[in-house]
């Protein structure tokens, strides 16, 4: 889940990283407020879930409380990148004297934790990365030991800092990496890390995403969740437990297991192009158990899809065998009822197949066709997709 740059500086100033003032506000009159407690000039900068804040104008100067209330009435309700801003962090101004970068992320390739740091901040990192590597310093370290000291010292010299400067950004760096372990993080980035003109080392942005598979650990991250930005469809998975994204195509997916499911996305896709290039409309991934529940849950998710015209349920039997999914999809429908409207392409293979396709051939629903293979069943929902929406 990634985090709104005010939520990343709250969990700084928790574990000790040094920011300035920050105050939240939903409404002009709200900035205006916090203009007022912050004093001095103050910087008003939309809060999305996306880059390029500045560029889309969605970042603000404001030397009185005045007009930081105009820019806030500016920049609330605008979109950037697709998103819509319904807030904006009024946030303390700095003089700065210098923008470094830092970062702590995931390093999937070399199954370790990676630490980037530039004494050159507040540019499009990726664009510095590419045209002057030299410039970005990369260290790996031992997940189980973490930004020790010597190791942040070891960061900022190979990034290039004065000697006079190791030992301070160092302390920064380590904090850092406690707001990466404490909070299960993937990402921590700050861009820019600054000095100020009193020589001060102050988080000025912050980028956070943490894992939300540990959630279990932090229940206080379940406050971090803003329901209001969350796809309705996806919210509505989450709560039923359900491995679900929202793409954006016509052809619904139910499979178990994540690497047929990815396999049954490419496969529709494929089927799509002799259809007028129908697309998957989802990937849902109900895991080992299909029962009633689980496939009646799924089939509602992606029924409430207004995109979907057809869906596709691919499935091998293993541990749960093709009979008892057979039989969830046969109670499922039963459960839906008159809300389940859009054509069913059903394929069974794995355990127990036979006896998996002669209940849904006795069930003999008016929505369910069957497929023997992956490729029959996702050129068939592919068919049945493109014919609703040529009927349309």
């Amino acid at each position: 889940m990634d985090l709104y740059e005010y939520q990343a500086r709250d969990l700084f100033e928790a574990h000790g990283v040094p920011v300035l003032a920050g105050i939240v506000a939903q409404t002009p009159e709200e900035a205006k407020a916090a203009a007022e407690q912050i004093g001095g000039t103050v910087v008003v900068k939309a809060q999305v879930k996306v880059g390029g804040r500045g560029k889309a104008g969605g970042v603000k100067l404001a030397k009185s409380a005045d007009e930081a209330y105009e820019h806030a009435q500016a920049i609330l309700g605008m979109d950037i990148k697709g998103h819509t801003v319904s807030r904006v962090m009024i946030a303390q101004g700095a003089e700065i004297a210098e923008e470094y970068y830092f970062s702590i992320l995931l390093d999937r390739a070399n199954r370790n934790y990676l630490a980037m740091c530039s004494k050159e901040g507040g540019v499009e990192i990726e664009q510095l990365a590419e045209e002057r590597p030299e410039a970005l310093a990369r260290v790996n370290f031992d997940p189980n030991t973490g930004v020790t000291a010597e190791v942040a010292k070891d960061i900022a010299q190979q990034a290039g800092f004065p000697a006079e400067q190791h030992e301070e950004l160092a302390q920064v760096f380590q904090q850092l990496w406690t707001v990466f372990s404490e909070e299960d993080a993937t990402l921590v980035e700050v861009n820019p890390l600054v000095k100020t003109g009193e020589g001060k080392i102050i988080a000025l942005d912050g980028k956070v995403t943490v894992d939300e598979n540990a959630d279990f650990r932090n229940p206080a991250h379940a406050d971090l969740v803003d329901e209001s930005a969350e796809d309705p469809l996806e919210a509505k998975a989450k709560a039923n437990d359900l491995n679900y994204v929202k793409l954006d195509g016509q052809v619904g997916i139910i499979g178990n297991g994540a690497g047929l499911v990815m396999s049954t996305l490419d496969v529709v896709a494929y089927a799509g192009e002799a259809h007028d290039g129908v697309k998957p409309a989802n990937f849902l991934d109900i895991g080992g158990g299909a029962s009633a529940e689980v496939m009646a849950n799924g089939l509602d998710v992606i029924l409430g899809d207004d995109q979907v015209e057809s869906v596709f349920v691919n499935v091998f039997g293993g541990i749960t065998s093709c009979d008892a999914v057979a039989n969830g999809i046969v109670k499922a429908l039963e459960i839906l009822g008159d809300t389940a409207t859009k054509p069913l392409v059903v394929r069974l293979d794995g355990n127990n197949v036979e006896e998996g396709r002669r209940i849904l051939a006795e069930a003999n629903h008016p929505l369910v066709t069957t497929a023997d293979t992956m490729d029959a069943g996702a050129d068939k929902a592919a068919e049945l997709a493109n014919s609703a929406l040529a009927n349309k």
